[in-house]
């Protein structure tokens, strides 16, 4: 207390300058309209640039969850948009559910090699989830691979870039459809073969899945033609195509799961037969 009291003693002259013109600006502020609306709009200025710190660094911190909606928004609109063609019956949840040709599930990728010439993901969800071998795995930007193996909890994904891949595809432009495979050079490249020499594609057109087998539906983006050359035979393309995704980059991923799979094998089987 005393140590305050020497204070105000030692400043005594500053401090009653200080009184002395807080009233002063007081006064004024008051008297006339155009210094209050002035301080006014000042102190809004200022409370509004408090309050949108405080506001940014509320949403920093909220980032994950707001990434989390987004994820399941997403999840959500895939499904709509994977079964836009399927005509249902709304009346209840377990119709809409047996009607569906595709259900999706998020997963978060937990390792994911990209250097070797067998490259192989794992990710976070497993036969608890109802999760099972040959399901197809895509990101927001394009396909990702498919699952090869499951354990409960987790499972692992056959990259794209996997010189075992195979997997159907097609210039969307054209229709003309060939086999997406990797040479096992750069992560950021594929390779589209067998696609007739008779095709019109040209550098920029966009490849997606062809929708030929019962693992991805058509239309999920690939890449797009980097360059192209004729096959030494003649009769075909091959094709250089510049992947949408990074693949050395993949956080959350949506697995696929076609309900009619199990039906369409039986049926080519049978045919195959």
């Amino acid at each position: 207390m005393q140590q305050i009291i020497n204070f105000v003693i030692r400043n005594k002259t500053f401090l009653l300058f200080l009184l002395l013109f807080s009233v002063s600006l007081a006064l004024t502020i008051q008297s006339h309209s155009y210094h209050r609306s002035k301080f006014i709009n000042s102190a809004s200025a200022l409370a509004g640039g408090v309050y949108g710190t405080f506001n940014s660094i509320d949403k920093y911190f909220n980032l994950k969850d707001q990434n989390k909606i987004l994820v399941e928004e997403n999840k959500r609109l895939r499904n709509e948009l994977f079964n836009l063609n399927k005509p249902i019956d709304t009346s209840s949840l377990d119709n809409i559910q047996s009607r569906l040709n595709y259900r999706i599930t998020t997963a978060e990728v937990y390792k994911n090699s990209y250097s070797s010439t067998n490259n192989y993901l794992t990710i976070n969800k497993g036969k608890k989830d109802s999760i099972k071998e040959d399901f197809g795995v895509i990101s927001p930007k394009g396909i990702i691979g498919i699952i090869d193996n499951t354990s409960n909890n987790y499972s692992t994904v056959l990259s794209i870039l996997n010189t075992n891949s195979k997997i159907n595809a097609e210039v969307k432009a054209t229709n003309h459809f060939g086999s997406l495979e990797w040479d096992g050079k750069s992560p950021y490249l594929t390779q589209l073969v067998d696609v007739s020499k008779f095709a019109p594609i040209k550098i920029g057109d966009t490849i997606e899945t062809g929708g030929q087998s019962a693992i991805f539906p058509k239309g999920i983006g690939i890449g797009t033609i980097e360059k192209f050359e004729t096959d030494i035979s003649g009769d075909t393309y091959n094709i250089e195509v510049k992947l949408f995704n990074d693949m050395t980059n993949i956080g959350t991923v949506y697995i696929i799961n076609n309900l009619d799979k199990e039906e369409i094998i039986n049926l080519e089987s049978s045919v195959d037969d």
